[in-house]
């Protein structure tokens, strides 16, 4: 049985006129009906560039992803959306940075390629965010909603996307580097892709992720600053896992190539977890600087009491998918890439062995998820 998801991802472009959204909306849509989560993100809004010297902060970001998320497929209609504070304000204290948040959105210019009246080339700058109604603290407080509208140009382009991104609530929230955040969404978006790369110059890289011209113009010090900071976020907090290669005219770096690659099944267990846990010790957990504290009493008792609570869910079958988990074979059909979903499942029994047993609940549907996108990664399309 088909998905939401699958239905969206399998069906047609319909060309027929300029009321219908492209697939990136059709595949917000579904998710956003399936809960949870997981969102899309037009691949037009990820790739589109910052006007020269203007870039997001990683507040404004997260806060752009949130309202995408919360629009889902209706980004693209002339109509406003609305969020409340609440939501907004995870990490954070207060009211007060959601009216920078929002000003920085308004005053942001991007810009597109496009025809000028005369049919010649010319670049359309515009904002995202057209006007936004903030609850006063008065009006709103804890229960206090913001309210917002995309402008035309903005969901123009959003309407028309057919690539997107899938990513992760949890993990958007998570980043603490701009940087990083946006390479995130630009190997979500190329994850699936038969070449799931990013290679650009120097300048298309500053473009690329909103590095304004006069910051890091020693390439040792962006290294050191922007790349490896943002590989090292991305492989704890995302699906997959980033790599780049330099390429040199004598010394000088001239190019980059950025690959993606999904992450195995024990590596997906880790991330979810790390997911779950307290940002606070994120960074030393990241650099292995993490203390250690005896505490195997406690364990011991928390073992016992999730082996109780969870009893009842679901370990992976010995069987055929189609008959003991049909939940677990549509994970199969839509992550899979068109292998045989019994195949696959054979193999991550064989990859997990002993630690199968242990899985249940989400910890198995991320493990799983993880197994078939890392298989279509690897075997590419039957």
């Amino acid at each position: 049985m088909e998905t939401p998801a699958d239905q969206v991802a399998e069906t047609e472009e319909d060309e027929a006129g300029d009321a219908s959204p492209g697939r990136a909306m059709r595949v917000a849509a579904a998710l956003k009906a399936k809960g949870g989560d997981e969102f899309a993100k037009p691949g037009s809004i990820i790739e589109i560039k910052f006007v020269k010297g203007e870039s997001l902060s990683l507040t404004a970001s997260r806060l752009l992803a949130l309202m995408i998320l919360t629009a889902g497929g209706d980004a693209w209609e002339d109509r406003p959306h609305r969020m409340r504070k609440a939501d907004i304000r995870r990490g954070h204290k207060g009211n007060e940075r959601i009216s920078d948040m929002l000003e920085e959105l308004h005053r942001t210019l991007f810009a597109v390629d496009d025809k000028s009246w005369r049919g010649k080339k010319a670049t359309l700058r515009f904002s995202l965010i057209s006007r936004s109604r903030e609850e006063t603290e008065e009006d709103g407080g804890e229960a206090g909603w913001i309210e917002w509208e995309f402008t035309p140009d903005a969901r123009k382009l959003i309407q028309a996307s057919a690539t997107y991104a899938v990513l992760n609530r949890q993990a958007v929230l998570g980043f603490r580097s701009s940087y990083a955040l946006k390479l995130y969404e630009l190997g979500a978006l190329r994850l699936h892709r038969r070449q799931a790369t990013w290679r650009g110059d120097m300048q298309a890289l500053r473009a690329a992720l909103g590095i304004p011209p006069e910051v890091y113009t020693d390439f040792a010090q962006l290294r050191r600053k922007v790349l490896e900071k943002a590989k090292a976020e991305i492989d704890q907090l995302a699906h997959f896992r980033v790599e780049w290669r330099e390429m040199r005219q004598g010394r000088t770096v001239t190019e980059l190539e950025f690959r993606f690659e999904p992450k195995g099944a024990p590596e997906v267990i880790e991330t979810v977890d790390e997911l779950d846990r307290h940002s606070s010790g994120r960074k030393a957990r990241r650099e292995g600087t993490a203390e250690t504290v005896s505490v195997a009493p406690t364990i011991a008792a928390v073992t016992k009491a999730l082996t109780v609570s969870t009893a009842s869910e679901k370990t992976f079958p010995r069987g055929s998918l189609t008959y003991e988990a049909p939940e677990l074979r549509e994970i199969g059909l839509r992550h899979g890439g068109g292998w045989s979903v019994d195949m696959m499942a054979d193999a991550y029994r064989q990859h997990m062995g002993d630690r199968l047993e242990k899985l249940r609940g989400k910890k198995l549907i991320d493990s799983w998820t993880g197994f078939c996108e890392s298989w279509l990664s690897r075997r590419g399309r039957p």
